[in-house]
């Protein structure tokens, strides 16, 4: 027996105002990536301090925001949006694109770097933690709104969709959830506890995404409008080829990095004091 997916997709509903579970998952996720960030500022080696953190989400906030709809309307729906330009206020619908969100986030982080003065790179390895929760909730709500359903299947977990046609598919959303979400802020936190060498953090968000991309969508119906690419590849995973890049540009560049250190001495509060390795910009 296949579960019926039957969600709400409506949080709490009033004569004045609708709130949706979507727009629920994005306060979700804003809110637990601050707290992430606030928690590497209390390392010893930490670049940033919790003014740093206030101070930079909202410049995260409008950048997934801004970036993750008018990615998604340029990339893969822009026929549509052209002809009827006010749905792309209708974010509570669904339709946001990691990539765009992604693209918003660093060009807002480049803003904030540029004028606090501080290293963009650095700052890059201190978000890419916190980015994961953001998509580990980001992908429940496309499950609630029964969205981007994945292929038939005959798998005991498999679920029917509302809008997927009577017939059980893969839940892939809930794979991309615990792939892009889970398993990569797991593999970004612990390694981040470490001390890594500047741009690590960064490689291994964009290889680690790009990977659980890549292979969930294996799973993913492709989106209508386009199909597979060449018989066999999607959106999604082209999308992922300049991350992949810029993944391995970077895993480089911090091999580099690593191999020319210095150290910084930091003031601890009960007075002592540590010897942290810092790496050359």
């Amino acid at each position: 027996m296949y579960y019926q997916h039957s969600i709400d997709p409506i949080f709490i509903s009033t004569p004045f105002i609708s709130i949706h579970w979507y727009g629920m998952m994005y306060i979700f996720a804003f809110f637990f990536g601050w707290g992430i960030a606030l928690y590497f500022t209390r390392a010893p080696h930490a670049n940033f301090t919790k003014h740093d953190v206030e101070d930079l989400i909202t410049y995260i906030i409008l950048g997934v925001i801004l970036g993750g709809r008018f990615g998604y309307v340029l990339f893969y729906d822009f026929p549509y949006y052209a002809e009827n330009p006010l749905d792309i206020f209708k974010i509570w619908q669904g339709g946001m694109s990691f990539h765009g969100g992604f693209s918003g986030v660093l060009l807002a982080a480049f803003y904030w770097a540029h004028k606090n003065k501080k290293d963009y790179i650095e700052l890059t390895d201190f978000i890419a933690p916190c980015v994961p929760i953001g998509l580990f909730f980001g992908r429940l709500g496309n499950f609630i709104n029964g969205e981007l359903w994945g292929k038939e299947s005959t798998l005991p977990w498999a679920v029917i969709f509302p809008n997927g046609g009577n017939v059980p598919r893969h839940p892939s959303q809930l794979y991309e959830a615990g792939l892009e979400g889970l398993v990569l802020f797991l593999v970004l936190f612990f390694a981040a506890k470490k001390n890594p060498p500047k741009g690590y953090l960064s490689a291994i968000f964009c290889i680690g995404y790009g990977l659980a991309r890549c292979f969930a969508e294996f799973f993913r119906i492709p989106d209508p409008q386009y199909g597979y690419f060449l018989g066999f590849i999607t959106m999604g995973q082209i999308l992922c080829l300049p991350m992949f890049l810029i993944g391995f540009i970077l895993l480089c560049l911090s091999k580099k990095w690593a191999d020319n250190p210095h150290y910084d001495t930091v003031h601890c509060k009960d007075g002592t004091h540590l010897r942290v390795k810092r790496y050359k910009k």
